[in-house]
């Protein structure tokens, strides 16, 4: 089973190269902290305030191949965690179905956010994370 959450916040710190992105269960109380690196961290920071370069980024330019291959970002799913990995996949909706690609979490919410794409975790992995927390 999927579990809708929010990204919740962002935490960017100057003096790490680690910065921390926290995913909450949409109407529940399980949150978890996922551990990303900085350009991923402010690309979501900037995508999520609107922020555009006068140059596609790369979060920009993977949106738009998508839009012009005339697919749309459905949703993203984390849906696993190994060693203290987090892994996820993009569902894209083209004209022939569904298309899943892996992706690192960071990567998907910074390529899904500025559109409002709905986030989910797996069951397993949400019990996983709010056990070791």
């Amino acid at each position: 089973m999927d579990v809708p959450v929010d990204l919740s916040r962002i935490v960017i710190q100057d003096t790490s190269d680690q910065q921390i992105i926290f995913l909450r269960e949409q109407g529940g109380e399980r949150e978890f902290p996922i551990v990303i690196g900085d350009a991923e961290a402010c690309a979501i920071d900037r995508r999520l305030k609107g922020y555009k370069k006068a140059r596609p980024m790369t979060h920009d330019l993977l949106a738009d191949v998508i839009e012009k291959l005339n697919g749309e970002l459905e949703k993203i799913v984390i849906n696993d965690l190994k060693n203290h990995t987090f892994f996820a996949t993009l569902v894209i909706r083209t004209q022939g179905g569904l298309v899943e690609v892996d992706s690192r979490p960071s990567d998907a919410i910074a390529l899904g956010v500025a559109s409002g794409t709905p986030i989910f975790v797996t069951e397993h992995v949400l019990r996983e994370v709010c056990r070791q927390a």
